[in-house]
Parts: C-alpha cells; structure tokens; sequence
C-alpha cells in the first residue's frame, strides 16, 4: 500500500509539479491544455454529444466527447447539481485523448426508467448498479471514475464491488460508502446541523417543500456548500434545468429517507448493500480530493485513507474551493484523473 502525505494545489495550477507526482508514485501524467480560468461563470454549453441508451431499467442521457478508441472516463455528478459540474474538465480530458463520458444520474436532466412503475429508488447500490449497465450498455470492459457527492459515493462503489472494471478512481471528499445503521446513529449537534435537510426531506412538509422550490433549494445548497463560489444566475439555470426531471424529487427523497433507515430498498441490491455495510476497502489507484472552503458535511482525510489500499494519494484543492469541485477546480480535477489513470 502506498500512502501519500497530503499535497496542497492551487485550484489555478494547470499542471502539477512532476517532481511530486513520482514522489507519490502517480508520475508520467500527460500535460493537458484548453482548460478556462477556475471558477469562471461557463458561457457556453456541455461539450460533447447528448446521447440516450438504454442500460438496466434506465434509457440514460449521457454526453460523451473525445475519440471513440481513447481510454473511457466515465465523470459522476452529485446532489443538486448536474453533468455540467464538468464541462471544463471534458476538454481538458478530451485534449488528453480520453473518451469522456458524463451521465445524468437517475432522476436527473434526459434520463428515464423504461417501466412506468419502477421503483423510484434513490439507494446507493441503486446508482453503483446504474453505472455497471451504463458500461455494459456501452461495451466498456474498464473505465476511470471521477466524482463528487453523489458521484464519489458511487464512484467509490463501483471500485470496491468491482474493481475489475475499474481502471482508476478519482473521488471528491474520499471514502462515502455508508450503509443504514451508520445513518442511524446520532452526531453531535454541530454535526447534526450541518445535515438539515436530510432532517427536513424525512417528513412530508419536506418532500412537499422540495417539489414546490427545487431550484430555490438547489441555490440554497450551492450557496452554502460552496460560500465562497461566486457563480452567475445563467451557470446555476443550465444545471436546475436538469431537476425538473420528472423522478426527480421522489428519487431524492428516496435517497435521504433510506440512509436513515426511514425507508426500504428493493430486495435484488440486498445482496450488494450488506457487503457495503462492511465497509470493503478499495483497491484501485485513488486520487481524493478536498477543497479548502468545503461547506458540506465530509469527513477529514485522515479518517479515510485507510480504505484505500492500493496507489493513493490525496490533494487538498486550495483558493476557496467549495463541495462543487470539479465546476470550481476543473483543472485540479482533470489533473487528477489523468494522474490517477498514469498510476
């Protein structure tokens, strides 16, 4: 096992100092060009193709860009955001010859269930399971994932439960399997302040309260996630309009309800769900990442870096970076997927 220190990025470097890229083991990482300035209001769209396949109980929208022989990357977004969370980070990838892939989650933008009366289940196997049919769909044998919040977590899944078709793992805020028991145990206040909404989605006036203000929700959370990002009202639209996705809301509050033990998954992820619950360790080369002005509840690197067991290394992304950051630090976020892919 190697078991980096912690190194300090600037979100503005375009590309990290070599010297301690073969420190840790992760050298040989290609230089990548074309990415705009971190933090910038994007004026323009989703690079790439807007594409729908069916995959497991989904037809999904993905965008993909770069060529079709390149190593695939597959990039996950979180809660309440969307797949433009990496618009500047798919060129900086794509110029790197990658083969980038960037899905809707369930209940989010174009992506659909085929059964009308499918479970709208926001569980975490649910989504891991998501991503297997997605690559399977696709003919993807092996691909890196990259991810934040939602995205980590399932991310992290996927290389746990199948390493083997995971070629390398980039996760914002590190190691976030959880399982229901956990959830059910209190924190301290302070603790327990900083999870809200998850309080605020178990009850009815809740699910009422986010269906009625999703994009005022989604503001809120941007906003305090991540307090120093100063987006701009056309940058936080283009990803809202990704919400009025009709699952949206149940899938949301599916996923709070059933962390905390408030309501049942479907009995075919059992299986996968109690191996989570033992917290399997993660094999693959692992990059974690952090933003120094991270206002979302995330656990302290040293707590995690344990469940890591093959070439790892974390970066702490400085200059005011919040919970969004692959949108706030895509440079930070494209260099860690290629070092990570180089390991």
């Amino acid at each position: 096992m190697v078991v980096a220190q912690q190194h300090v990025i600037q979100a503005g470097d375009r590309v990290l100092d070599q010297a301690a890229l073969a420190e840790l083991g992760l050298g040989g990482a290609a230089r990548a060009q074309g990415a705009a300035a971190s933090g910038a209001p994007i004026p323009h769209a989703m690079p790439g193709v807007l594409k729908q396949v069916d995959a497991g109980v989904l037809n999904v929208g993905y965008v993909e860009a770069g060529p079709a022989d390149g190593p695939a990357v597959i990039l996950l977004h979180g809660w309440p955001y969307d797949i433009h969370a990496f618009a500047e980070v798919v060129p900086i990838l794509v110029a790197a010859g990658y083969r980038v892939i960037v899905p809707y989650l369930r209940g989010y933008g174009s992506t659909r269930f085929l059964a009308p009366d499918a479970v709208r289940n926001g569980e975490q196997a649910a989504l891991a399971v998501d991503v297997i049919a997605l690559m399977d769909a696709l003919k993807l044998p092996q691909a890196v994932l990259g991810g934040f919040d939602w995205g980590a977590r399932t991310a992290d899944i996927v290389a746990a439960l199948w390493p083997e078709r995971c070629r390398a793992l980039v996760a914002v805020s590190g190691y976030l399997i959880g399982n229901q028991e956990s959830g059910k145990k209190p924190l301290p206040p302070r603790a327990e302040l900083s999870w809200w909404y998850q309080f605020y989605f178990a009850t009815s006036r809740g699910r009422a309260g986010y269906e009625a203000h999703r994009a005022d929700f989604a503001k809120l959370i941007w906003q305090t996630a991540s307090p120093r990002w100063r987006f701009d009202d056309a940058t936080f639209a283009r990803s809202a309009a990704a919400l009025d996705n009709p699952d949206h809301v149940s899938i949301v509050i599916h996923n709070y309800r059933w962390r905390m033990d408030l309501a049942e998954g479907e009995r075919q992820y059992d299986a996968l769900e109690r191996r989570l619950a033992q917290a399997p360790t993660i094999g693959v080369p692992t990059i974690t990442l952090e933003g120094d002005a991270n206002g979302a509840p995330h656990p302290e690197p040293g707590s995690y870096a344990a469940k890591f067991t093959g070439r790892y290394a974390h970066r702490l992304i400085t200059g005011g970076i919040g919970h969004n950051l692959p949108q706030e630090a895509p440079r930070a976020f494209a260099q860690a997927v290629i070092d990570a892919a180089a390991a």
